[in-house]
């Protein structure tokens, strides 16, 4: 019996969301369904955070144990065999017997994708949220620039346990522009909930001139009501969980952020 670390990416469209929720169609449950084909015997697999529905991954962790007489590499293949078109085995490997893809985390990143038209498109409505008129770039920067840091981000979303804490630690967010499309990432500890698509809202809010950026601060530093609203959820990617310090770390990360357990989801 082995506990396996395996990476998932998925296409958040047509489930709703990725913990299971009885009878509904979610990332869990289709993952749970198909590990029972190779006789997997647990109850839960164990996840690094839970993403809402529509939302989509590139690179969700979980883990399981299993005992399975071939390699990783092939139990990869079987998994993608027995898996729906929307989910996708990325890699597998043997981890220690107390790994846990949520507590070992030390970051997360998330990253969103926009495009600026007057009129939807249909090829792209599917994984990025139409906004017009276009924001101004140079007041992204500055948003995202107030973003980061270690704030309490009780007007930016919820704790997922009643009680729970709001404060966390955004290491690095910032905007990249690519014809009409503006993409953002942010690398944080962890996420309240729905926290990444109210930070994108208000943004864009900055950005189209509609908030201003001392509004914005000001509720990092005392949180206060702000202007209700979400990105929609298509075009928000769990993109990576961090286990280990590597040069894509933001500098200055240096020990695990988030071994309180605290819940992440954007």
């Amino acid at each position: 019996m082995e506990r396996y670390q395996v990476k998932i990416a998925y296409d958040g469209t047509n489930f709703q969301g990725f913990q299971r929720q009885g009878s509904r169609r979610t990332v869990q449950s289709v993952v749970e369904e198909a590990l029972r084909s190779l006789n997997w015997q647990q109850r839960a697999i164990l996840y690094a955070g839970r993403t809402d529905t529509g939302v989509h991954a590139a690179g969700q962790v979980i883990a399981f144990d299993l005992d399975w007489a071939h390699t990783p590499n092939e139990l990869g293949r079987a998994l993608n065999a027995n898996l729906p078109e929307d989910v996708a085995v990325r890699e597998v490997t043997i981890a220690s017997s107390n790994f846990h893809p949520r507590y070992a985390a030390l970051a997360r990143c998330y990253r969103y994708r926009l495009y600026c038209q007057a009129e939807r498109d249909p090829l792209r409505g599917r994984y990025a949220w139409r906004v017009y008129p276009p924001p101004d770039g140079d007041l992204l920067g500055q948003a995202a620039r107030t973003v980061a840091g270690t704030h309490d981000f009780a007007a930016f979303g919820s704790p997922l346990s009643p009680g729970g804490s709001t404060v966390r630690t955004v290491f690095s967010a910032k905007w990249e522009q690519a014809g009409d499309e503006w993409r953002f990432e942010i690398v944080a500890n962890a996420f309240l909930y729905r926290m990444v698509r109210r930070i994108v809202f208000l943004q864009v809010q900055v950005g189209q001139q509609r908030l201003s950026i001392d509004a914005l601060a000001a509720a990092l530093q005392a949180p206060a009501p702000l202007k209700p609203g979400l990105a929609c959820p298509g075009g928000l990617v769990l993109e990576r969980v961090y286990y280990s310090l590597d040069r894509l770390l933001p500098e200055g990360l240096a020990k695990p952020l988030n071994a309180s357990g605290e819940e992440d989801c954007g």
